[in-house]
């Protein structure tokens, strides 16, 4: 079957290959090449309705009123651990009560990310957790996951529970308009030093679904391509996506560097890309967040719309779908009864202005279509 890949992935595979001299390329060690994964064959239609069953249906994401869990470990050497990418863990204890009982898992945690590891942004690292395989999760809330992100509430002041709350909505906002998006399940986080016994901090946090099960509930698996460009990828998928950043308001991805995005192929070798890690939006409007300086605006609540130009059939169709979901949007933060009245009031504000920008397909035109600056990817 014939692979549709952009010519600048090609390119660049093809300019580093001739650059290498033979003998070098001889002694260099194996490196998988990323495209292989585009042409490995594909699991029987059985086997792959089978991971999708199971990863729609694992226990975690199945509910979405907010979990409560205390997790216990040396928060003190986990918030010392500031390097990104690093990969040390810690062992730890996760207890939840999703209404069987106290539930213990022994766990592994570590800081992940990149922005918020900086001491000067944030007091309290994101989270990774690797949980324990097989029969120590089985009958858990965890049961079925491996690993898993949690976000975490970056400083102790309760004004911070705003800015997780809203983080949650982004996700909960792109659920509404398409399944193929990362599901999130709001908890709210004791955090307790296995020393002394002493409670850190008591907030709200947000588990992310982990990317394969996002690929499997679609019937596809997670490909890490870089230097993917706009043609690469499924037309209506990128334009959604790049839609919904628009109203959140988010600058903070590449799909270029992979940076924030995912990239999920189907069985006919199609790829979509999924967006999540969204604080650095202007929904959420942490303190901490600042746009890039290279996007040329001043503050991340100035919208800027980052995809391919399009025909104004092509982003009304995009925008019809945000449009459906208009009242269920509004319903649904007006339902987060313990995000402050400022603060919901700042974010029934902020997505209102984006509605206003898609009420009719005139103004579509002229917010997309008008002003688009063509460009083959971000």
């Amino acid at each position: 079957m014939r692979i549709r890949l952009g010519a600048t992935v090609i390119a660049s595979l093809m300019m580093g290959i001739a650059a290498a001299p033979q003998a070098q390329l001889a002694k260099a060690p194996a490196r998988k090449n990323p495209l292989l994964k585009l042409t490995e064959p594909w699991p029987e239609d059985a086997v792959l309705q089978a991971a999708r069953v199971a990863a729609d249906s694992r226990p975690l994401f199945r509910d979405v009123e907010p979990l409560t869990f205390t997790l216990a470990a040396d928060f003190n050497a986990v918030n010392k651990e500031r390097r990104p990418n690093n990969k040390r863990l810690f062992p730890a204890t996760i207890t939840v009560n999703d209404g069987k009982g106290p539930q213990d898992v022994a766990v592994k945690i570590g800081s992940r990310g990149h922005f918020r590891l900086m001491p000067r942004n944030c007091d309290f690292v994101p989270i990774r957790l690797e949980l324990p395989r097989g029969r120590e999760t089985a009958g858990t809330i965890f049961e079925g996951q491996t690993s898993l992100k949690l976000g975490t509430h970056c400083r102790g002041d309760r004004e911070y529970d705003n800015y997780t709350l809203r983080e949650y909505l982004t996700y909960r906002l792109f659920n509404m308009v398409t399944p193929l998006s990362f599901r999130a399940r709001l908890a709210r986080g004791m955090y307790v030093d296995a020393k002394t016994k002493k409670t850190i901090a008591n907030r709200y946090a947000i588990f992310v679904e982990h990317e394969h099960d996002v690929a499997r509930r679609f019937g596809g698996r997670i490909v890490e391509l870089p230097r993917i460009v706009f043609a690469d990828l499924d037309a209506p998928t990128l334009n959604r996506m790049m839609l919904f950043e628009y109203m959140i308001g988010n600058t903070d991805f590449s799909i270029y560097a992979l940076h924030n995005v995912r990239i999920v192929q189907d069985r006919a070798r199609k790829l979509y890309p999924v967006p999540y890690d969204f604080d650095l939006s202007g929904l959420v409007h942490a303190p901490y967040a600042v746009p890039d300086p290279r996007m040329g605006i001043r503050s991340v609540v100035d919208r800027l719309y980052r995809g391919p130009c399009r025909t104004a059939d092509e982003f009304e169709e995009a925008a019809q779908a945000f449009r459906a979901k208009r009242a269920d949007m509004f319903t649904l933060l007006e339902s987060m009864r313990d995000l402050e009245p400022l603060a919901r009031g700042e974010a029934k504000n902020y997505l209102e202005g984006f509605f206003r920008s898609i009420e009719r397909p005139e103004s579509v035109k002229r917010q997309f279509v008008n002003s688009c600056k063509a460009q083959p990817t971000m």
